[in-house]
């Protein structure tokens, strides 16, 4: 009952972390349409996938505890550590005359794509909620 606990726990903290990336994402796109039109402009976007997967496949089963904050971190990367960065795209080969790189059709598909994305973590996140439901259900 524990390790389905945890795993459903660990998979819950990795949607969440998810969600919180994909609003920050909707943030940057919605910046990036409404400054379409805004000389010298550079689109934003936002990095997440790309650390979560590298967190996930560095993940050891060995794991120094520290007894210190100052101390290094040996092993595992909890999903705690990994950031979700915004990047200003400065060097795009798509920059306009006035300095924007700002493309509107690019934007509005990516906008799109992030809402299905949301929507579909929306489900996993209530699927796990269920499941940790009956997994304490089953525990009584």
């Amino acid at each position: 009952m524990f390790i389905l606990l945890d795993r459903v726990l660990f998979g819950t903290k990795v949607i969440e972390k998810s969600l919180d990336a994909s609003l920050l994402r909707n943030e940057a796109i919605s910046q990036n349409i409404a400054n379409v039109d805004t000389p010298g402009y550079n689109r934003k976007s936002v990095s997440f996938e790309e650390e979560l997967r590298n967190a996930i496949t560095r993940n050891s089963s060995f794991v120094g505890k520290r007894t210190h904050p100052k101390h290094i971190k040996i092993g595992a990367n909890t999903i705690d550590d990994v950031s979700i960065n915004i990047i200003e795209d400065k060097n795009s080969l798509d920059m306009r005359l006035d300095g924007n790189n700002v493309d509107i059709e690019n934007e509005m598909a990516l906008l799109a794509e992030n809402y299905i994305k949301y929507q579909v973590l929306i489900q996993r996140l209530t699927d796990s909620f269920n499941k940790m439901k009956s997994v304490i259900k089953e525990g009584r």
